[in-house]
């Protein structure tokens, strides 16, 4: 094989040298790992609340808990850790992840939201070695959308287990088994992947922070983000309240997780074809209209067709997040960050709403949701409008 020609059992990286398929595997599964609750989570925190487990308002805190949690250590991370050493880092991580989840099977109240504060920083870590890989190879919005549909594949499964066969019949607490076994079977996979991760280049008396541009892209990327946030784990009050069966959210988390399987997969096939601003504004369009619906829908049929649509939307448009940051930052050290960000906004988009519902009433985190969204988009366009150069085409496929 030539010097620089792709080839299939290497990922070619931008900075770095290559990793063998196997290694690249791995730090995707330890990513899908990390995230794989969030794809449960208002259907098993839903629960909690009907087992007499968790306030109403505890939802919300419990969610930005996990999240909060996540998106700091990673951004802490990536900014003070170097990546080496990780094959052992990856199996302690996933072990330390299943005794936390078990540890959930009989907590409630407060003690749900301290061991998801704890299980949130371990999932932090093991993202960021999945993040540290895709943001160092030639097309990461390619590598970011082979992650979330395989996030999303298996976000989608577990939720179909959930709906049909853990929940009825174990509840909460074996939905948090479940997660614990998905964590312990990942660990012997992470003797399997990269041993460390080529530096990034830094500028003398910056360290791993991120050029002003490139802070700019991720706070673009905490409100854009925190909107999904604030609406997304209020899934289950939202059909309550639209007198809808109990079901029904059940149904539409895994029917919302096929949308995203199709739209991490067509981001992966058009990467380096579409430019990222356009998808921002077909993705907003959508995401108003899908929520719109929410709060006016009085059909299970047409909520959970909503809930497909913004799936596949909001999955579609994740991995351009990254090619995002790198237009405004090509040292890429904002793109290591991306990730972070995302939690960061995931977390706070719920602690925003939990000031506006209350328990018979949670319509207010639509409108709070599109204003944040609106808001993000804002920036994400200033970033673009103001680029004194052409979109790093070089640097983001």
């Amino acid at each position: 094989m030539a010097d620089g020609e792709p080839g299939d059992h290497l990922v070619h990286e931008a900075v770095g040298p290559a990793l063998t398929g196997v290694e690249a595997g791995v730090c995707i599964a330890l990513g899908v790992n990390s995230l794989l609750v969030l794809g449960v989570v208002p259907v098993l925190l839903g629960d909690l609340v009907r087992a007499g487990r968790l306030t109403a308002a505890g939802i919300g805190l419990t969610a930005m808990t996990e999240l909060l949690t996540m998106g700091v250590t990673i951004a802490l991370a990536a900014m003070a850790l170097k990546p080496v050493r990780l094959k052992a880092i990856g199996v302690v991580l996933c072990l330390a992840l299943a005794a936390v989840d078990l540890a959930g099977v009989s907590a409630s109240g407060v003690a749900i939201m301290v061991l998801r504060g704890v299980a949130g920083a371990l999932e932090g870590l093991l993202l960021w070695i999945t993040v540290g890989m895709i943001a160092r190879t030639v097309t990461p919005e390619r590598w970011a959308g082979v992650f979330f549909t395989a996030q999303v594949l298996a976000q989608l499964l577990l939720a179909l287990a959930f709906a049909v066969w853990i929940l009825p019949r174990f509840g909460p607490s074996g939905g948090f088994v479940a997660i614990a076994l998905a964590s312990l079977a990942t660990a012997p996979a992470a003797l399997f992947g990269p041993s460390r991760l080529a530096d990034l280049a830094t500028e003398p008396g910056q360290g791993g922070a991120p050029p002003l541009r490139g802070w700019i892209a991720l706070f673009a990327t905490l409100i854009y983000v925190s909107a999904g946030g604030a609406v997304g784990v209020y899934l289950e009050p939202l059909a309550d309240q639209a007198g809808l069966a109990a079901d029904t959210p059940h149904t539409a988390i895994w029917v919302s997780l096929v949308g995203q399987v199709l739209g991490g997969a067509s981001a992966t096939l058009v990467s380096g074809r579409v430019r990222y601003f356009a998808v921002f504004l077909v993705v907003t369009a959508v995401t108003l209209a899908g929520w719109w619906t929410f709060g006016h829908t009085a059909s299970a049929t047409v909520f959970i067709a909503a809930n497909f649509m913004l799936g596949l939307s909001s999955i579609f448009l994740a991995p351009f997040l990254v090619p995002m940051t790198i237009d405004a930052d090509p040292s890429r050290r904002a793109a290591v960050q991306s990730a972070g960000a995302q939690l960061l906004g995931g977390a706070l988009g719920p602690w925003l709403a939990s000031f506006v519902v209350g328990d018979r009433d949670v319509r207010g985190a639509l409108w709070l949701g599109a204003g944040l969204l609106l808001a993000g988009l804002a920036v994400v366009a200033w970033l673009r409008l103001t680029h004194r150069e052409p979109v790093m085409a070089a640097e983001a496929q």
